[in-house]
């Protein structure tokens, strides 16, 4: 994988804004996060072929270049000649075939009659052979869709929101299975998505998007533990942000909780806002530092988690567990200093 990329140049221009995106892949699995109607969707698709950008290229690099799409050289590859499956939010089957019609159905005569066996045997669908779509689970689906498009060798594998229409329970199963699926596949893939957890969990590298730009990308777990942008830290799940002063190297005042914190590293000119991630409170004394008073606070009960509202709107969660009904706040919480995101908007 280590001389191969996926290079994505592309513009295109939308109703409610332009597309520009720039990336190269050079890793397995590539999560774009973006809330909807970013472009997420688009930038699959025009990887794909089925819609067609203004501007830019579109490549792959093995030990050859294909290159799928190119403005200047008037190249634009059909779809069925990219090598690209593209996996969509209903699995797309052929609901009057049944599953190893399906699995069989991107194949050609001149391929290997025990491809289709391989994927069933592969994808745990021995059994359902003879079924259609409407016979199967929402899990038995997906691994339908997924063996009839690695049955035909794709380069790039395209992940349309896939769990979007599923409940919380289908898709952390899903997920998993997805995973396991994709462990031993030689080729990219790239989910977009809304869910941070799926992203998380999923992708080796992240592509945060907002209105058709691309606001931060690097290694997934980086982007979460230093958003660097205001928008960032919110998509990736930070609960308290504040627009803040800041008052010199190492303390800055936040404007909307009312109080100074201090922290870690020194503080850029640049900073604008701060970030405290919801778990990253714990109880203190009351000359510790960073300290806050919880007079005031309400109390959540969630099933694994309290959740905690002090006064100044700051939002602490604390794990716990299912049987455990009994939480007493304490006087006082603190931040870890290193905990602090510093943010720019």
């Amino acid at each position: 994988m280590s001389n191969k990329f996926l290079k994505v140049k592309i513009q295109k221009e939308l109703k409610e804004f332009d597309l520009n995106v720039d990336f190269e892949l050079k890793k397995k699995r590539l999560g774009i996060l973006g809330p909807s109607g970013c472009g997420k969707s688009m930038t699959l698709k025009s990887i794909a072929g089925i819609v067609t950008p203004d501007s830019g290229v579109v490549s792959l690099s093995t030990a050859e270049e294909i290159v799928y799409f190119d403005s200047t050289k008037k190249i634009n590859l059909k779809p069925q000649k990219r090598n690209v499956g593209y996996l969509f939010q209903n699995y797309a089957l052929f609901p009057n075939m049944t599953v190893e019609e399906n699995v069989g159905c991107g194949l050609t005569k001149d391929d290997d009659e025990k491809i289709v066996s391989e994927m069933i045997k592969r994808f745990h669908l021995e059994g359902l052979e003879k079924r259609y779509p409407r016979q199967l689970s929402g899990g038995q689906q997906q691994r339908v869709a997924l063996a009839r498009i690695l049955a035909y060798g794709p380069d790039v594998i395209l992940l349309d929101e896939p769990f979007s229409a599923m409940d919380t329970f289908l898709k952390e199963q899903l997920r998993l299975e997805l995973i396991n699926s994709l462990s031993d596949f030689d080729g990219f893939s790239i989910m977009v998505t809304h869910d941070r957890d799926e992203a998380f969990q999923f992708c080796d590298e992240l592509i945060v998007l907002d209105e058709g730009k691309i606001i931060a990308k690097g290694d997934t777990y980086d982007i979460f533990e230093n958003p660097k942008r205001v928008q960032v830290a919110r998509l990736t799940g930070c609960k308290n942000i504040s627009e803040v002063e800041i008052i010199d190297d190492h303390h800055l005042k936040s404007l909307d909780w009312g109080m100074v914190f201090e922290v870690s590293e020194k503080i850029p000119s640049n900073i604008t806002h701060m970030g405290i991630r919801a778990h990253d409170f714990s109880p203190a004394q009351e000359d510790d530092v960073n300290v806050i008073d919880t007079v005031n606070s309400t109390l959540l009960e969630m099933p694994f988690e309290w959740e905690i509202t002090l006064a100044n709107g700051l939002w602490w969660k604390c794990d716990k567990k299912i049987d455990d009904h009994q939480f007493t706040i304490p006087k006082y919480i603190k931040v870890d200093p290193k905990d602090i995101i510093l943010l720019e908007d």
